[in-house]
């Protein structure tokens, strides 16, 4: 803990790369943990969205089952403490695979977050971008049982997160890389680091000098490259070191 905080003071612009386990705390189920939402879902494939109006329609009812509680979820002290960091150093910057929207509620401006998989807490039209309301498609869509469709332009709508099989956004890639290549500190928090590319980051900053720190309740494969490594509850972690 003395050496993590240490870290922490003395670093000058400090990246975090969190995943679905800094979430955990606020009651979201990892994705691919054991009671992950994968487990007892089948994911459709961005192809198959594009192309089957049934998958549009299983899409949807997955979307109304994973945003069932999803207005309960609140940030967590790994969140706040995250956004504490940055705000303090007024420099540093937020790379999440998380779609939850925390980090922003738990106090980072939405210019310190890349959200590399996009946002659950809205959705968009994929051909003109425009963006929409998810209670007001999820109220539709009980009500018609049909997948929705723009209203300005009748393309089809999707939750603003990146489906399997769907491209990485160009723009927030390039933004994340960026930011790893600024950092003199990189700390991953509750990643797995196996979704690649996003789980080339740590090295991209790594090779580039950063310090590495791995924060994760289960071994990664990056381990062995990290200055430190921890394997434990982020929030408690930052718990410890704050007070």
């Amino acid at each position: 803990m003395e050496t993590l905080k240490e870290l922490i003071l003395n670093c000058k612009y400090p990246v975090f790369f969190t995943g679905a386990g800094i979430s955990t705390d606020s009651g979201i189920p990892d994705f691919r943990g054991p009671q992950g939402f994968w487990k007892t879902n089948t994911p459709i494939y961005y192809q198959d969205f594009i192309s089957s109006e049934e998958s549009r329609i299983k899409y949807w009812e997955q979307s109304i089952n994973f945003k069932s509680n999803f207005g309960s979820f609140l940030p967590n002290d790994g969140h706040k403490a995250i956004s504490r960091i940055i705000n303090q150093k007024k420099q540093g910057h937020c790379i999440t695979q998380n779609v939850d929207n925390l980090h922003q509620d738990g106090g980072l401006s939405s210019d310190d977050v890349t959200e590399i998989h996009g946002n659950a807490t809205f959705a968009v039209c994929l051909d003109c971008n425009e963006r929409i309301n998810l209670n007001s498609i999820h109220e539709e869509f009980k009500e018609t049982n049909k997948s929705p469709l723009c209203n300005s332009c009748s393309g089809y709508v999707k939750t603003a997160t990146i489906s399997f099989g769907q491209p990485m956004p160009e723009k927030e890639m390039q933004r994340a890389q960026l930011e790893s290549l600024k950092a003199d500190l990189f700390i991953v928090a509750g990643s797995s680091l196996v979704v690649f590319p996003a789980a080339s980051l740590p090295l991209v900053a790594k090779q580039n000098g950063a310090k590495l720190i791995i924060i994760n309740r289960e071994k990664t494969d990056f381990d062995k490259l990290a200055d430190l490594v921890i394997n434990d509850s982020i929030s408690k972690t930052f718990n410890e070191i704050f007070n």
